[in-house]
């Protein structure tokens, strides 16, 4: 964990220049309208949150958002972009927070970093833990269906081979395990980095299409599940 930690400290001057900025305006508006759509503004959590471009987003829309993540690196870059964002040192596998501390937990492309079956399944289970009853947890990772993601991820610079890429199912089970009421699971994703800039808009209406299209959604760049703690549920 350290080592990686080194990596995500050394990076994180270039980490959100590492794919086209119209293609990451693409995901970030499409991920923050998404939890929008399916919460209403509270006290949020981002973890995982990186250099915090999502948790800005969110708190723009309302949130009050705290970003959690391991490397200093990061978080300084969001304590820079959104000061209005709390920014916490800490590790998904034991969140720093009492139970019920959250209406919203977000992560999105962390648990392939996490990676290890141990260490996955016990960050979905903190995950819910600390989501207060009624609240959401969004979980939104890479789809190893997608045959995509081995050129991607072997030119940038956060993947370093050490990853694994969670099933649905894994995802699934672990939030479960943690007492989670699963309410949606689905698949979404289609517009890639090689897009050019004045062919977004058009690739993001293909893309809707495609993601309602059985068998050809199956494909998608991005598993993403949606969860809540039933009240009363229980609290490992």
């Amino acid at each position: 964990m350290s080592d990686q930690r080194a990596h995500f400290d050394a990076i994180a001057g270039v980490y959100d220049h590492s794919l086209p900025a119209h293609v990451v305006a693409h995901y970030l508006d499409k991920r923050a309208a998404f939890v929008a759509a399916r919460s209403r503004p509270g006290a949020g959590l981002d973890v995982g949150c990186g250099t915090g471009a999502l948790a800005a987003a969110l708190a723009a829309r309302g949130y009050a958002m705290t970003g959690l993540d391991p490397s200093e690196g990061m978080l300084e870059v969001l304590r820079a972009r959104a000061p209005s964002v709390r920014a916490l040192n800490g590790s998904a596998t034991a969140l720093p927070f009492p139970a019920d501390s959250f209406d919203l937990v977000v992560s999105v492309a962390t648990l392939h970093h996490i990676a290890t079956v141990q260490a996955v399944r016990a960050s979905l289970i903190e995950m819910v833990r600390v989501l207060a009853p009624g609240g959401r947890v969004v979980i939104w990772d890479h789809n190893p269906r997608n045959p995509y993601w081995g050129p991607l991820m072997a030119r940038v610079p956060q993947d370093t081979g050490e990853e694994r890429l969670i099933a649905e199912p894994e995802i699934v089970a672990g939030l479960r395990a943690g007492g989670g009421s699963v309410l949606q699971a689905i698949h979404l994703g289609f517009v890639p980095d090689f897009t050019p800039r004045p062919l977004v808009g058009a690739a993001a209406v293909l893309e809707r299409a495609a993601e309602r299209t059985p068998g050809l959604r199956r494909l998608a760049a991005h598993n993403v599940v949606v969860a809540t703690k039933p009240a009363g549920g229980r609290r490992p």
